[in-house]
């Protein structure tokens, strides 16, 4: 592991491959990083395994307030770790993997809220990056699309909330339709829950246990449910694929549509994965997501 010493510390971690296809950085969510998602294993077998098969260096990191980052103080006023606050974490994180690969550009791989971060950056920096991955984003919602849906709260203290593993378990099952078979088993859940829980040193401490997890985040879904835009999608010229589950309320189909549409790449894919919810990357369709980010990594690296 890498630790980035500059305020805030943050954590990369780097999966190398054998082969030279360039080097892919992980941008996560809003609830957990990247070891419990692009390297985590099920079976033996993570994302970051398949990336390198493909001949794909793989970067993880977290930002700060998750995984082995440094933590934001608590503080009553402030919710923690907005999308244009955590904008320098990720450009040092590209810089410092720049400097380690020769100055090469970078592809940013990026999940729901991190997608929102990515694209953001990619706007701003289209000179650093050569491909941009966006699977389950958040897209602004004009105020009246949202009338009476379930808009993420930011619950508990302004800079940080707690998140239990109960939580997380309803994300995982509250998407999937009536009579259909759960997308992640009761044992994967089990060890992935657990690797969650102790990604926060304290998580035993309180009761039930949980992960005091940033608030800024969910602030960041809440703007751009009610219509404000947090980045210029126009901007964004980099070759970008949108990747969203058949069953994703969080990224619906009219949600991918608007995104590509507006989207000011020359170069710009949409790929619907079936059966599959706004945690895919972590779900029994989770190859048919590998696949489909790996068939446009690989196009756009040649």
């Amino acid at each position: 592991m890498i630790k980035l010493m500059e305020t805030p510390m943050l954590a990369l971690r780097l999966r190398r491959s054998a082969g030279d296809r360039g080097d892919v950085i992980y941008v996560h969510g809003s609830t957990f990083g990247a070891d419990l998602s692009v390297f985590f294993a099920f079976d033996g077998r993570s994302w970051a395994d398949e990336l390198n098969d493909a001949g794909f260096n793989v970067w993880g990191f977290d930002f700060a307030g998750y995984g082995a980052s440094e933590r934001y103080p608590q503080d009553d006023a402030i919710p923690a770790g907005r999308l244009h606050d955590v904008q320098a974490q990720l450009h040092r994180v590209v810089r410092a993997v720049r400097e380690r690969n020769g100055g090469r550009r970078v592809m940013l791989l990026a999940h729901s809220w991190g997608g929102s971060v990515a694209a953001c950056y990619a706007g701003d920096h289209p000179q650093e990056l050569s491909a941009l991955v966006l699977f389950a984003p958040i897209v602004t919602r004009s105020a009246a699309t949202v009338a009476g849906a379930c808009v993420p709260a930011a619950a508990g203290m302004a800079s940080h909330y707690p998140l239990t593993a109960w939580a997380q378990y309803r994300r995982f099952v509250e998407d999937v339709p009536r009579g259909q078979p759960q997308l992640l088993s009761e044992a994967h859940f089990q060890q992935w829950s657990a690797v969650f829980l102790a990604s926060d040193a304290d998580a035993a401490s309180r009761t039930p246990p949980a992960v005091l997890t940033p608030a800024g985040p969910q602030i960041d879904v809440r703007a751009l449910w009610s219509g404000h835009a947090l980045y210029d999608p126009a901007r964004i010229d980099t070759p970008t694929l949108l990747v969203r589950g058949e069953w994703d309320s969080v990224c619906a189909d009219a949600d991918a549509v608007r995104l590509l549409a507006t989207l000011g790449a020359s170069v710009k894919v949409c790929k619907t994965i079936p059966r599959a919810t706004h945690l895919m990357h972590l779900e029994s369709s989770r190859g048919l997501l590998y696949n489909a980010v790996n068939d446009f990594l690989l196009r756009s690296s040649t």
